[in-house]
């Protein structure tokens, strides 16, 4: 079982910014795809961005230009860097890793994993 667990949710204003960080129990640059999702109240869950094992990233359009997602591979985590919080950007966010090929595959990790989740609130 692969272990995901977030850190830096919280409360902040409209306008600021915060950084969200996913420390994996297995090593990340073995990970195919790693990725950031959100889930507001009485909405889907749905990929904000993910970044694949060459390093290659996607960004949903709502978030491009305000998001980044980066890994850093000695503290083996991944973060989300959020600017120019906006009030719609609250949801409950989420670490997720997707393991297909490779070594981490072959040791019995395939398959997708997720964390518990990091609550984000934006005030207006």
């Amino acid at each position: 079982q692969v272990r995901l667990v977030e850190s830096g949710g919280g409360l902040a204003q409209a306008g600021g910014s915060l950084t969200l960080s996913c420390l994996a129990s297995v090593s990340i640059p073995n990970i195919d795809t790693m990725a950031w999702y959100r889930q507001a109240p009485g909405k889907q869950r749905e990929l904000v961005a993910g970044i694949t094992r060459g390093g290659s990233t996607n960004y949903a359009e709502t978030v491009k230009g305000r998001f980044t997602i980066s890994r850093d591979h000695v503290k083996n985590t991944v973060s989300l860097q959020i600017s120019s919080l906006k009030p719609e950007d609250t949801a409950v966010y989420y670490c997720n890793a997707d393991i297909q090929t490779g070594l981490l595959s072959a040791l019995g990790y395939k398959g997708v994993h997720w964390g518990q989740g990091t609550q984000v609130t934006v005030s207006s």
